[in-house]
């Protein structure tokens, strides 16, 4: 049990585990694939590298914001190309380069940033582990010349309806410092050995990698952008909260006059209820709270303005939760949350699917999305379904999954109209198009679009219902009918939670 909680640990926020949805094994597949390139390993956030058939040229929906001429070049090819940063003071971790890939399309004025996931290291032993185990999080030595998007990151206008058409740049997280660092480079100290390294020999400048990509994209037109989204899934969604008032600011003063927008995906989290010994002497022992605060003076880490002067000097941590942090944000913000998201409960020591599972676990998970449920209440777009699982926007079928009948995608839309009938002065609500999306019913896997749980051990995807037997749990001891709730869940499909 103290391996699993010590490796749950290590991959809250990050994603890196496979998730339990119906496209783990052919997303795993890619993932290996990439894996030989130098990347591979984390199927919940870098999106696949060969997810569909390329279709150069494919359909691509003419938005407000592109070019008046409407004539958009077409690609020549669906991959996104490696950048290295022009600014080499700035890099990753073990002192290689920090870079993005990009995939242009020239004419649109529309660009999508995204921030990649992966949890953080704090201290000497997290960040030796992670140096060793997952070294592409923290080198650029081994990345791949290219890559290809997925879910929103894709091409493809059947996969990515309204974004397919918008410049796409894929920035790689190398900083392990959930791009809050600011750090300077590292001190020369004697040659080790192999990976071993100490604490102060690694660099953490993930909110100067941010600002460095925006530099560069300079020639390739961002400063004619009249849509700027900076997303980000897990780690990379909660970046997005620490970065998008200082990327609108960087924008406003290069003469930019686009609007900065953040996605939010799977980076909404909770403080954890776990009791830990005060100085965190190991890292199985570490709830997220105690790694940000360790994690922020060895990272040099920067919040917010606004959010820090609400907290007295050692509590600046309290800004890496999007609840505390929200209402101090002036940019326009999308959150997508899965209620029960599996990295939330991984730092409780939660598994489902791979250890038994006691009657107070149970509650805990309801209560879970309960708790988040009300953190969303006054997020003006939100979209989070009642489900087990973590990140959405980066999954290929993303489009499949619902609340009250409207996609995720569809959500977006909504949302993107809202925004420019704001930018005229219109505030009249827009009718049958909704973007504040939550569903109603409490226990996970209520909503009938959820990805499938799927049994580690046998690879078998089963219901809840199933599930729980299989964990020891009786279900009608716990308050669901079989005949009952399936019943409700059938009606659901339409009517959404």
């Amino acid at each position: 049990m103290k391996i699993l909680g010590q490796v749950a640990f290590l991959l809250m926020l990050g994603g890196i585990c496979c998730q339990n949805n119906r496209n783990a094994k052919s997303s795993g597949r890619a993932s290996k694939r990439s894996g030989n390139q130098g990347g591979g390993g984390d199927v919940a956030q870098s999106p696949p590298e060969d997810v569909s058939t390329p279709r150069p040229g494919g359909a691509a929906e003419t938005a407000r914001e592109e070019n008046p001429g409407g004539r958009a070049a077409v690609q020549q090819s669906d991959d996104m190309r490696l950048h290295f940063l022009k600014n080499a003071q700035v890099t990753c971790n073990d002192g290689t380069a920090a870079g993005f890939y990009l995939k242009e399309f020239r004419g649109s004025r529309r660009w999508l940033l995204f921030l990649e996931g992966g949890w953080c290291c704090y201290n000497k032993e997290s960040c030796d582990s992670r140096y060793q185990n997952i070294p592409r999080l923290m080198s650029s030595s081994d990345w791949p010349q290219t890559k290809r998007g997925s879910g929103i990151l894709s091409t493809q206008a059947e996969e990515n309806p309204h974004w397919n058409n918008a410049n796409i740049v894929f920035i790689p997280y190398c900083s392990s410092d959930v791009w809050s660092g600011t750090g300077p480079a590292p001190s020369p100290t004697r040659p080790r050995q192999g990976r071993e390294r100490d604490a102060t020999e690694y660099t953490f400048m993930g909110s100067l990698i941010i600002r460095e990509v925006i530099r560069d994209l300079i020639p390739k037109g961002i400063k004619q952008a009249k849509v700027v989204m900076l997303a980000g899934t897990s780690a990379g969604g909660t970046g997005v909260l620490l970065n998008i008032e200082r990327v609108a600011s960087q924008l406003e003063q290069l003469g930019a006059e686009a609007q900065v927008r953040g996605l939010v995906d799977s980076g909404w989290f909770l403080e954890s209820k776990q009791q830990t010994a005060p100085d965190c002497p190991e890292t199985i022992s570490c709830t997220p709270e105690d790694a940000i605060k360790k994690g922020l003076r060895l990272w040099n880490g920067v919040v917010p303005d606004r959010c820090r002067q609400l907290y007295k000097r050692g509590e600046e941590w309290q800004c890496f939760f999007g609840h505390k942090m929200y209402s101090t944000l002036t940019s326009p913000l999308f959150v997508v949350q899965w209620l029960f998201d599996e990295e939330q409960l991984r730092v409780e020591n939660i598994y489902m699917g791979r250890q038994s599972l006691s009657a107070e676990q149970w509650i805990y998970m309801q209560n879970l999305g309960k708790e988040i449920k009300n953190s969303l209440r006054d997020v003006t777009a939100v979209f989070a379904p009642s489900c087990l699982s973590h990140t959405l926007i980066t999954k290929s079928n993303w489009m499949n999954f619902q609340v009250k009948g409207t996609s995720l995608p569809r959500a977006l839309q909504c949302w993107d109209r809202s925004l420019q009938e704001a930018n005229r002065n219109n505030r009249t609500p827009l009718k049958g198009c909704p973007f504040h999306l939550v569903d109603t019913c409490h226990w996970p896997q209520c909503n009938p679009t959820c990805p499938a749980l799927v049994d580690q051990v046998t690879q078998q995807e089963l219901t809840l219902l199933q599930m729980l037997v299989a964990m020891g749990l009786d279900p009608q001891r716990l308050g669901l009918d079989p005949q009952r709730d399936a019943g409700f869940l059938a009606s659901m499909v339409s009517n959404g939670g």
